[in-house]
């Protein structure tokens, strides 16, 4: 016999190995198949109407008589309106509000908590109780606080001040809506800034503490530039939900007065339940989608280029 064959008769052959991705996939496979509802319900709910709402924006929407297709005339419509433009600048005078007043409470919030020595949890609790009242019992409340002869306006008389006409008063109503929902919304976000800044390693701040940095200098040199990514996503995200604002605008003063809280969304809501015309406020609705889908993508750029 050849000693050659002898010798690879000798040497076990190994067994052929499965491709990489279709192991994965048998290994996986229960995984992938939990998923498999989630995904169901995120078309049915999520992408299948924003499919139908980019048809319907099409067509003159009729559930009696049936739709008719009309092609750009619901766009043309939307983009010559008068409202919409109104309602455009109240949406960036909103945000400009959020912005200014409420964005950096939160962040103040969780900063000043993780300072805090005693009493932290009894503080984390009360601050984020507003976020747990029902809209209902919030605007009641808020009505009732900014009402002319209400709390607020009492204070004002007790002081000598004059009273402010909080929701009456194109001047003073969409600050009226922003403070109110600035303190109702500030304890969710202060809770994901704390989480962020516990997160940050003690060493740290125990390093300049030894070299003499005061609160201040910790706050500006540790805590808010690792702060810096998550301060990039939430404002991202809070310009996102504030173009998309309408409830508060549409529960207490229903765009009033003289339309100075008729927001974008609110401009939705009115062309399809109040005008019933479906196909201009779906065109409405996909202009903003196709803003926001830009702002996603801007944000997704952003963390990739940190990461």
């Amino acid at each position: 016999m050849n000693h050659t064959a002898a010798i690879r008769e000798t040497i076990p052959v190994k067994p052929e190995r499965k491709p990489y991705k279709q192991n994965r996939w048998k290994k996986n496979f229960w995984g992938y198949m939990f998923l498999v509802p989630a995904i169901v319900i995120f078309i049915l709910f999520m992408w299948v109407p924003i499919f139908k709402g980019f048809m319907y924006s099409f067509y003159s929407v009729d559930f009696v008589k049936g739709n008719t297709f009309v092609g750009f005339d619901n766009y043309s419509r939307a983009l010559t309106d008068p409202d919409v433009l109104i309602a455009l600048k109240n949406t960036l005078y909103y945000m400009v509000l959020c912005l200014v007043i409420g964005f950096w409470v939160p962040i103040a919030f969780a900063v000043a908590i993780s300072e805090l020595r005693k009493f932290g949890g009894m503080v984390r609790v009360a601050a984020y109780l507003p976020f747990v009242l029902p809209a209902v019992v919030l605007y009641g409340l808020w009505r009732w606080l900014y009402d002319p002869v209400g709390p607020i306006n009492a204070l004002l008389g007790t002081m000598g001040a004059d009273q402010i006409p909080f929701l009456t008063d194109s001047r003073w109503s969409m600050i009226s809506l922003v403070f109110m929902e600035t303190w109702q919304q500030f304890g969710s976000g202060m809770l994901i800034y704390l989480a962020a800044v516990l997160s940050i390693p003690r060493d740290w701040y125990e390093a300049a503490e030894i070299d003499g940095a005061g609160v201040w200098a910790r706050i500006r040199h540790i805590t808010l530039p690792s702060l810096r990514n998550l301060i990039i996503l939430m404002l991202i995200l809070q310009i996102i939900a504030t173009s998309q604002g309408y409830q508060s605008q549409l529960a207490l003063l229903d765009g009033g007065p003289n339309n100075t809280t008729l927001t974008y969304a609110l401009l939705i809501v009115k062309y399809a339940f109040t005008r019933l015309d479906y196909g201009t406020a779906t065109a409405l609705g996909m202009l903003m989608f196709v803003v926001l889908g830009g702002l996603g993508i801007l944000q997704f750029r952003l963390n990739k280029e940190d990461n």
